[in-house]
């Protein structure tokens, strides 16, 4: 409330993007030594913690890409609630991303638009701030991309040296082809194009790091229904640890914002409670498709914690939130864990690995019912 009543007013007045390089600022600073303790270590939740991967996550709400594209900020974000940090997009250049104005409100819908452009520090800089990040508390994914200035013919070698000189400090590395803010990124989640791509950077994790990197990759939303099954198929082939889905979209439906305001905002990702249905439905076509053999982590339109439940009971073993985080504030995460704790215990469960995946197996009880049924009869 604090937040809403002061704090984002003061930051509206600011346009999207100073407003978000003001607070990246002040958690770069907070984060440094001991100005950390100035906030609080979120409380531990035995109910909410699992482990993917080897990795322990104490809750399965984490902060997705784009946040802290430069990994400056896991000092303060790590205290903040989250069960995880994931720091980008980085790519192998830094480089500026796209012309200003580049980042938009839609307040009516609780949205952004966005259309950065992967603007970075470089993967090789950014190394340099997480390896001085000693005091991990919880898990860092590391989210990369390419590099736009690099022709897609040349995309392996780009996207193997960002692999080079981040796998060795990730807890788990995302692929990131699905931004629709870098000319022809998206042509990369195609299999045909994505094969070679996934298996050259396994080759550079495997030459890089000196432990087994979770890979996952990270896909759009707007992908038609037959290239999802292809990319899910392709990552169980590979053995690649998960997808995230979704990124942004590039619709344009279902906004309350007039359609001239948004027009005026151009190109760009859409993020946001828009997104909610189309995510949704996104998770359950893949965990209907790949089960327990991949982990899926969802994002997209996630605000409240019937939002969570609802993901993970889908089959999500983690979420991520991005657009909720900047409209509600930096207690969303801990009022998140707090809330969901709450509801698993009310609800009879010893844990939160019990409810992941649980409307899948009580639909398959429900199918499994009905026939032994029909069987009688």
């Amino acid at each position: 409330m604090l937040y809403r009543l002061l704090v984002r007013p003061w930051l509206y007045l600011l346009p999207p993007e100073p407003a978000h390089l003001s607070v990246m600022a002040l958690l770069r600073c907070v984060g440094r030594g001991g100005l950390r303790r100035l906030l609080p270590a979120p409380a531990p939740r035995s109910r909410l913690a699992l482990t993917l991967w080897g990795v322990d996550f104490p809750n399965p709400i984490g902060l997705a890409a784009g946040f802290d594209k430069d990994g400056e900020a896991y000092g303060a974000l790590s205290r903040l609630g989250f069960g995880a940090i994931e720091v980008g997009t980085l790519t192998a250049q830094a480089q500026p991303g796209n012309p200003r104005p580049r980042m938009f409100r839609l307040p009516r819908d609780r949205a952004l638009i966005n259309r950065m452009g992967f603007n970075n520090c470089g993967a090789e800089a950014a190394a340099g701030h997480l390896a001085r990040e000693r005091q991990r508390t919880v898990p860092l994914g590391i989210n990369i991309g390419k590099t736009k200035a690099v022709a897609l013919e040349d995309a392996l070698d780009d996207y193997a040296t960002s692999t080079r000189w981040l796998s060795p400090l990730a807890d788990y590395l995302v692929v990131n082809v699905s931004s629709p803010n870098t000319p022809g990124l998206r042509d990369l989640q195609a299999v045909s194009q994505l094969r070679p791509l996934l298996q050259r950077i396994q080759e550079e994790i495997s030459a890089t790091a000196a432990r087994n990197v979770p890979l996952l990759v990270k896909i759009a939303p707007d992908l038609a229904p037959e290239d999802v099954d292809a990319v899910a198929d392709l990552c169980v082939e590979l053995g690649l640890a998960g997808i995230i889905a979704t990124n942004t979209t590039i619709a344009r439906d279902g906004l309350l914002t007039a359609p001239e305001e948004v027009a005026r905002c151009g190109a760009g990702g859409l993020s946001g409670p828009v997104l909610r249905e189309r995510s949704l439905a996104l998770l359950r076509r893949l965990y209907g498709r790949v089960g327990s053999r991949l982990a899926v982590i969802s994002v997209g339109g996630i605000e409240t914690v019937d939002d969570v439940w609802e993901r993970l009971a889908a089959g999500a073993s983690l979420v991520q939130l991005y657009t909720s985080f900047i409209y509600s504030g930096p207690a969303l995460p801990r009022t998140l864990a707090r809330q969901l704790e709450r509801r698993l215990e009310q609800a009879g469960f010893a844990s939160v690995s019990e409810l992941i995946g649980s409307e899948c197996a009580a639909q398959r009880q429900a199918g499994n019912q009905h026939l032994s049924h029909e069987a009688k009869e």
